[in-house]
């Protein structure tokens, strides 16, 4: 178990000597790695450096600089936090990246994690096309940052971010706040379409809940920190995803196409639904369960 930090030590802290010592303490602990990290040492380094302070592309002597009793103690005190809690890094330190962009984070919203920041990266090619998208709309959106990352593709697009959670839409309001966006994203709390009219757009992007009951069960301790309400999705994982395919259509301009994030719902979504012709979305840095529909398939459906 990591101790508090003692007044008494015999050589003082670094980043580096805390990075150590963390990383042990993690790794002598069951922990589950699955919010951006997947090793002790990656977390280690991700709540030292957060706690710290200290840019991600420090120079290297920047990590062997003294470090003072109450941020080492703080580090120390997250680190605890960490094994006995399970508590995510990203809720510790508020804080999470999507795109290249930080974003606020806390248990009021789904830790960023989705591989859809590499298709956000590409603007959706050759799916789209970049400079004729003019209105893209995030369901659940959460801490905003499908919508802020949307945004910044698409510089001359507004962007809708719907959430059925006006708790989430209080971090989605300062993360779009946070990134000087706040005219060209709309936040609105909405089930789904339910409260956007009869508007249509050329992207819509959803990363809906898609975790199954058995699955719900069977979460590790750090997923049970994470909004039950963004992740249970019925028996099979799909009554949100069901409800999207219904009504999409009728929200998509005729050369749009829409997104949606599944995670391991592939087989389900091809069982449940094999009429649809389903693009499954490749990932060079890794991640799967993503597929696409253009507006045309979803009217025919």
């Amino acid at each position: 178990m990591i101790k508090r930090f003692s007044v008494i030590t015999p050589k003082p802290y670094t980043a580096r000597r805390l990075v150590e010592e963390v990383e042990r303490s993690f790794a002598a602990h069951d922990l589950h790695y699955g919010h951006g990290t997947d090793n002790p040492r990656d977390e280690a380094v991700y709540l030292v450096f957060c706690a710290l302070g200290i840019a991600f592309d420090c120079p290297e002597q920047d990590l062997d600089a003294e470090v003072g009793r109450e941020a080492a103690a703080r580090v120390f005190d997250l680190a605890r936090k960490r094994v006995e809690d399970r508590t995510p890094i990203a809720y510790l330190v508020n804080q999470a990246w999507f795109c290249g962009l930080p974003f606020h984070v806390d248990e009021r919203v789904l830790i960023p994690r989705s591989p859809l920041a590499e298709s956000i990266e590409n603007r959706f090619a050759p799916w789209l096309d970049a400079d004729r998208v003019s209105s893209i709309l995030d369901i659940g959106t959460g801490s905003a940052c499908i919508a802020v990352a949307c945004a910044l593709a698409f510089p001359e697009a507004r962007v809708d971010a719907v959430d059925i959670s006006a708790e989430a839409l209080v971090v989605a309001h300062g993360n779009v706040e946070r990134h000087g966006l706040a005219e060209r994203i709309r936040l609105i709390k909405s089930d789904l379409y339910e409260n956007l009219g009869d508007r249509k757009y050329d992207l819509i992007v959803a990363n809906p809940p898609y975790v199954t009951a058995r699955e719900m069960r069977e979460l590790p301790p750090e997923h049970r920190h994470e909004p039950a309400l963004a992740l249970a999705a019925g028996s099979d994982g799909l009554d949100v995803v069901r409800r999207l395919l219904a009504e999409s259509g009728r929200h998509l301009r005729p050369d749009g196409i829409l997104v949606v994030e599944v995670g391991n719902g592939r087989e389900s979504v091809d069982k449940t639904f094999p009429s649809l012709p389903f693009v499954w979305l490749d990932f060079e840095y890794g991640g799967e369960g993503v597929f696409l529909l253009e507006a045309r398939s979803l009217k025919m459906s």
